[in-house]
């Protein structure tokens, strides 16, 4: 067998840095709705806020940010994004030392967060294939989703004895920190490999913006493959987030699950994000990267799991449900987010990318406020499985796409560029 291909000390040093942000995220995706339902007695309306205050920057600045990061230097990018993080969460133990923490002030920080996460995840994206070849970008990417999947696992009981030693707000004091190590880590790479993009001059202002958003726009919706993920990454990830927003309210109120369970929880679950990224590559050379994308969306039943239990001895179900969703999710997201580095041409990657996830993520806010409506009218188990039911119907969808008669994805000269 040939070889693989060295990834670099600049990979490393951005693989590094995000194993710390990552385990950050982790925490304080968990610490954020503890904090509203332990500290603020947050009912099901707030929940749905605070999950929808964290993606509703990605539908309202989701285009243009992709517009200015192929413009902008993306390590810098994202640089200034861990920064304002960083600065963001540590308002919520101070506010909660001075005895000031709100609801809304929780939203707020939600909301400035997701800010940050547009411009970091549109840059991360683009800023992988300057750092590595691209014979080398399915392990690049096995390696990064598989340290997110890890984080998932380590941050959830990170996050219980955080909020058992000192509160939810305080442990978000340490997640602060974590996006300083990841600013730091960025801060030592070298640039990468320039993006043509970059060099172009005279469309600057508002209009040389809207040109290269339709660019991005253009190039997605013209193409054969790309518009079947938006509506379906859509349509899933407002089933997903939707359950997603009440899961803690699900376990602690509905279940009885102490502080030191919802973290185990997660943390069981999260284990089938890290079995996805290890075993996406390899399957996918043995069956195909189509089947193994196609078999990954077929698998979405699992998450009618989630919501089953009734009781907390039922728990079980509910977690191996979360593990399936897990391992699907991840091994799905190694397979595309490598074949669609390959597939678009750099110079307009950030845009495509974010013209796809104002779709993606821009259904997000819209889940949080749907589950949060729901389960104040019918209840939080109720909606949980029916929105775990619209993310089975979504995935579904690609039995009537190209998708589903391909071996492998299709390569770059396909598209059209």
């Amino acid at each position: 067998m040939p070889a693989r291909p060295p990834l670099g000390r600049d990979f490393h040093l951005l693989w590094a840095g995000e194993t710390v942000s990552l385990v950050g995220n982790a925490t304080t995706s968990i610490l954020l709705p503890l904090a509203a339902v332990l500290e603020l007695q947050a009912g099901p309306a707030w929940m749905g806020a605070l999950a929808a205050a964290t993606w509703l920057p990605w539908l309202v600045i989701g285009l243009p940010a992709g517009a200015w990061v192929d413009r902008l230097d993306a390590r810098l990018t994202m640089i200034v994004a861990d920064i304002a993080a960083a600065l963001t969460l540590i308002t919520v133990p101070v506010a909660a030392w001075l005895d000031h923490l709100t609801l809304p002030h929780l939203v707020l920080a939600a909301l400035a967060g997701g800010v940050s996460t547009v411009f970091f995840r549109t840059a991360y994206t683009t800023i992988i294939p300057r750092l590595v070849d691209d014979a080398a970008l399915d392990t690049a990417n096995a390696r990064l989703f598989g340290t997110e999947a890890t984080a998932m696992v380590v941050g959830p009981s990170v996050a219980a004895r955080l909020a058992a030693a000192g509160g939810p707000a305080f442990g978000l004091a340490i997640d602060a920190a974590s996006f300083l190590v990841s600013a730091v880590c960025l801060w030592r790479i070298k640039p990468g490999r320039p993006v043509p993009d970059q060099d172009r001059e005279g469309d600057e202002g508002a209009e040389g913006l809207g040109a290269r958003i339709r660019e991005g726009l253009a190039f997605v919706f013209r193409d054969r493959y790309l518009p079947w993920l938006v509506v379906i990454g859509g349509l899933s990830n407002l089933g997903l987030t939707g359950y997603g927003a009440l899961l803690v309210l699900y376990l602690v109120r509905d279940l009885g699950l102490t502080t030191d369970m919802v973290g185990w929880y997660f943390t069981t679950g999260a284990i089938g994000g890290v079995i996805g990224s290890v075993i996406a590559v390899p399957l996918a050379r043995r069956i195909g990267t189509g089947r193994l994308h196609t078999v990954a969306l077929l698998a979405a039943p699992a998450a009618l799991l989630v919501g089953l239990p009734t009781d907390r001895s039922q728990v079980w179900v509910s977690a191996f449900g979360y593990v399936l969703v897990g391992t699907c999710v991840v091994g799905g997201n190694v397979v595309r987010a490598s074949w669609r580095q390959r597939y678009v041409p750099a110079e307009v990657l950030g845009r495509t990318v974010t013209a796809m996830s104002t779709v993606n993520f821009g259904t997000m806010p819209l889940a949080g406020v749907l589950a949060g409506w729901l389960g104040s009218t019918v209840g939080v188990r109720p909606t949980i499985l029916a929105m775990a039911g619209l993310h089975v119907v979504a995935c579904w969808l690609v039995v009537a796409s190209p998708f589903v008669r391909l071996r492998e994805l299709p390569a770059r000269e396909t598209a059209s560029v």
